[in-house]
């Protein structure tokens, strides 16, 4: 779906859910953006704070491209920040501390994702801001969280730090090996992230009710600990490790153009592949009578039949056999593949944001995975360059003169 593609009166046809809900975002990276941004696709009218002339830090990951002016744009913020506004103040000096708290009555939901403290420190924090506008939402995402003593209260974290501490990699790490860190990109930030969502949509729920605001503190610790909830559960049953071999098959096998995924966890999934693959014999084998026994026997005797039954059927010829069968698969899909499937591409879920630099071919981003039957696709607006909306907001938002912008500029107090 390119950006824009999507009529705007198919969109005030129906509306958004969150139209008329404004959130003002002291935001970085990934942990937070990415909650607001899928706010903002529902609807939800985003203001992002950063620094006036660098921006948030996201901005300088890599890979790269340049904007308008010259200016990296990483590539995590170009995923993380579509449909919203950029307004550049420097909440460390007292003048941006100020300009941010005049700013938030005009808001629902005030929301930062700095290490403990910080916000304290510039006197934003929730308490500071709840004694002063009691109806305003306040959601903190943090490693270690704000609001208790935890003893890494201090730590500064990444996502593969909560993933780490979730004990998910110890959980499927095999006797004698490392860990494998980070398999999946940023799972502790977008998990976090998703809790947010709820939190916020849970708080403006119980402010129609009651009219007052409240404090959501999100530990990215603790987000994970409940995402990787086996890890927990399966030990207090004994388990502190995934069963090597384990009581179910997930593993890959290759067909004549690549690998596939296969999973089977019941026995009548099992006897569906035995008489599919032409081995009816081991519905009566007693090396396969227990579930433990496809464990035992997955590289020895389950691949090699599967790889044998598939050498001479694509990916795609496999998995619709395997579906007819009731049996789940999926090909393991190489980059390119994703970005031309069929599938993401009818779902509008491949979306095009042109490039503002020398190279033709857009940057592509994932779509909006929440399908409404009553709520439009789109229209996407792309990221904003830094402090690009700081005279519209501060103008609407708090009535500033030309005069007022001006002299903030000139001290850097905002985005020239």
């Amino acid at each position: 779906m390119d950006l824009g593609d999507i009529s705007n009166e198919e969109a005030v046809k129906y509306g958004k859910p969150l139209d008329g809900v404004k959130i003002l975002a002291a935001e970085q990276m990934q942990a937070l953006p990415f909650a607001t941004q899928l706010l903002a696709r529902l609807g939800a009218e985003v203001v992002k704070i950063e620094h006036p002339i660098k921006g948030e830090s996201a901005r300088g990951a890599l890979p790269a491209m340049n904007d308008p002016s010259g200016r990296p744009v990483g590539a995590t913020f170009l995923r993380n920040n579509l449909n919203k506004k950029s307004v550049g103040i420097d909440l460390s000096t007292s003048e941006g501390q100020d300009l941010f708290l005049r700013l938030i009555p005009n808001f629902d939901v005030v929301g930062d994702n700095f290490k403990p403290g910080t916000m304290e420190k510039f006197g934003l924090d929730y308490k500071s801001i709840n004694s002063k506008y009691p109806n305003v939402i306040v959601i903190s995402i943090s490693g270690f969280g704000n609001s208790a003593n935890s003893p890494y209260q201090n730590w500064p974290a990444y996502n593969s730090v909560a993933e780490a501490m979730s004990g998910l990699y110890d959980f499927k790490r095999r006797d004698g090996e490392p860990p494998i860190v980070n398999p999946m990109g940023a799972v502790g930030d977008i998990a976090t992230s998703l809790f947010g969502v709820i939190g916020i949509l849970a708080a403006l729920r119980h402010r129609e009710v009651t009219g007052e605001g409240q404090y959501i503190d999100l530990a990215m610790f603790d987000c994970m600990a409940s995402l990787a909830d086996v890890a927990i559960n399966f030990h207090s049953m004994g388990i502190s490790r995934e069963p090597n071999p384990a009581p179910y098959v997930i593993a890959p096998f290759r067909c004549s153009d690549g690998y596939l995924v296969i999973q089977f966890v019941r026995e009548h999934q099992f006897e569906n592949l035995a008489n599919l693959i032409g081995r009816p014999d081991w519905i009566g084998d007693s090396r396969f009578q227990e579930r433990l026994g496809w464990g035992e026997h997955l590289h020895s005797e389950i691949i090699p039949a599967l790889e044998e039954w598939s050498k001479n059927l694509t990916r795609s010829e496999t998995s619709g056999l395997l579906a007819e069968a009731n049996v789940a698969s999926g090909p393991v899909l190489t980059t390119s593949e994703v970005v031309q499937d069929p599938h993401l591409e009818e779902r509008n879920m491949i979306v095009a944001l042109p490039r503002t630099d020398e190279i033709n071919e857009p940057i592509l981003l994932p779509g909006n995975p929440i399908k409404m039957s009553k709520v439009s696709e789109g229209p996407e607006m792309r990221v904003p360059w830094v402090g690009e909306h700081t005279n519209e907001v501060l103008t609407e938002e708090l009535g500033l003169s030309k005069t007022e912008l001006e002299n903030l500029k000139k001290t850097g107090i905002i985005s020239p």
